[in-house]
């Protein structure tokens, strides 16, 4: 195999002005973006009416979520080569048009299999949004404005969340699930018509075949990852353990032979996704990183409303408000931090930053019925500050350490991790909190939800405290250094 060429080439330094062409390019994919996230958090609180209104059992509703989450882990890993095959205008159109559509499908749907149809067209469309923003970004955005510019991506990835389930809730209570999709759906036209009239394309698209048996891998590989992790949390309810294994090995086969695939089409630069990102040290560490705090956030941000609601008595909306000010401080610091970045580098951000999240973790370890609403809003806004200090850098160090012609790969392996990373803290942090709960009395006795949360949020605070270690080994790339290719791109 050939030298896996990362590294970077000194050029003359670019100005951190963004022209505004650029900029448009930039906020079209920025609104996009909010809108898909913003669907993908609004339906785990429809569930219960989604039960009673298409008659059907919870863990078939459960499935509205799963088949999302399932589809972003089978699609995203494929967007590395899809962003250099088509150009920007063609991927965004068709991934707008995808979710519009799905949307659509959804707040028309007869029955729970239209509806579940709709939300795997939804989540093929919302996979290419992310990756297609941050590639687009390192692609125009000059390296001494990039951890501004990804600030601003903390923001759509935090406000959205924070929003989701409140806005959710409202509907719900007024009009009916289908007012979900109905609001949804001319926020993603007016997105399509302004990228249609006015996006232009970033780059030049790469002619490349695209290898069938990698897809097939892909899709058997990360799906059964994500399905199998996300079986484990009804062990503790008497789920079945064969699914689970013949799921899980399923994943791991595929994996493996998805990799070894890769290895071997990117000696000819046809790699669906190339793992020559990893030679660059960075941002390996980056992702690893990225790993271990995507692992004990969204298994956190899942158990806490359950705390909230079930040991403190909180209602829905109360626990919503709870973890709305972290959401907005998250969101809001994006910039913020995203300038530090730019300015001091990865470290006086990265260290604090860990410590913070990893002391608030600690802090829920020691939650019982009598904790003081007012300490868990405290420790639940300093987590997410924490995390806002963590996943900026991350992003712009891990994307920015690779060559121009790998920042499409770099991408899709940021989106991949954090959906298996997700799909693993959600369902080995919920195992634990059922399994501890069910022995002492279920969710219905406040005492057993402390310790179920307790026990799993002690997970969570390990891993965190993992990653201190992490936030002093990883730097920032120069901003004087360009890659070798800069001067003529070979697409995204």
């Amino acid at each position: 195999m050939p030298s896996a060429d990362t590294g970077t080439v000194p050029v003359p330094p670019r100005t951190g002005i963004i022209p505004a062409k650029d900029m448009a390019v930039i906020w079209v994919l920025l609104s996009a973006a909010f809108v898909a996230i913003l669907n993908e958090t609004t339906m785990a609180i429809a569930i219960p009416h989604l039960i009673h209104d298409l008659s059907i059992s919870p863990i078939a509703a459960q499935w509205v979520t799963s088949a999302f989450m399932l589809t972003m882990a089978v699609v995203i890993p494929i967007t590395g080569f899809l962003l250099r095959r088509f150009t920007t205008r063609q991927m965004f159109l068709a991934a707008i048009t995808l979710f519009s559509v799905g949307t659509l499908l959804a707040a028309l749907a007869t029955g729970f299999p239209m509806l579940l149809g709709a939300r795997v067209v939804q989540a093929s469309g919302t996979a290419v949004m992310m990756p297609l923003l941050m590639t687009t970004i390192m692609e125009l955005v000059p390296a001494a404005s990039r951890g501004r510019m990804m600030g601003r991506v903390s923001v759509v990835i935090s406000l959205a969340p924070a929003i989701g389930p409140t806005l959710s809730g409202f509907l719900l209570d007024h009009f009916g699930w289908r007012a979900i999709f109905f609001v949804v759906l001319p926020i993603a036209l007016v997105a399509m018509f302004i990228g249609w009239r006015w996006l232009t394309d970033v780059g030049e698209s790469v002619r490349a075949p695209i290898d069938g048996l990698s897809i097939v891998l892909s899709a058997f590989g990360f799906g059964g990852l994500v399905f199998g992790l996300s079986q484990i949390g009804g062990l503790g309810s008497g789920g079945g353990t064969l699914q689970l294994v013949i799921a899980l090995a399923f994943g791991v086969v595929g994996l493996g032979l998805f990799l070894w695939r890769q290895v071997v089409l990117q000696r000819r630069d046809d790699a669906l996704l190339d793992l020559r990102v990893f030679a660059s040290r960075d941002f390996t560490l980056s992702i690893v990183q990225m790993f271990l705090l995507s692992l004990a956030f969204f298994g956190s941000i899942t158990v806490i409303p359950l705390y909230l609601q079930n040991a403190l008595r909180l209602t829905a909306l109360e626990a919503g408000l709870v973890a709305l000010p972290g959401a907005l401080a998250m969101g809001l610091l994006g910039p913020v931090i995203g300038r530090i970045y730019d300015r001091r580098g990865t470290r006086i951000l990265l260290i604090p930053g860990s410590v913070l999240a990893a002391a608030m973790l600690w802090v829920f370890t020691t939650v019982t019925t009598g904790t003081p609403v007012w300490l868990v809003l405290v420790a639940q806004t300093l987590l997410s500050v924490g995390l806002a200090l963590s996943f900026t850098p991350l992003f712009t160090a891990s994307l920015a350490s690779l060559k121009r012609r790998f920042y499409s790969y770099g991408s899709a392996v940021v989106g991949t991790v954090q959906q298996v990373a997700g799909a693993a803290g959600i369902a080995v942090m919920m195992a634990v909190f059922t399994t501890v709960s069910a022995s002492g009395g279920g969710t219905d006795a406040p005492v057993a939800v402390a310790a179920g949360a307790r026990a799993s949020l002690l997970i969570g605070a390990v891993i965190a405290t993992v990653t201190i270690i992490g936030a002093f080994l990883i730097r920032k790339p120069a901003d004087d250094l360009e890659d070798a290719d800069q001067q003529a791109p070979v697409g995204h």
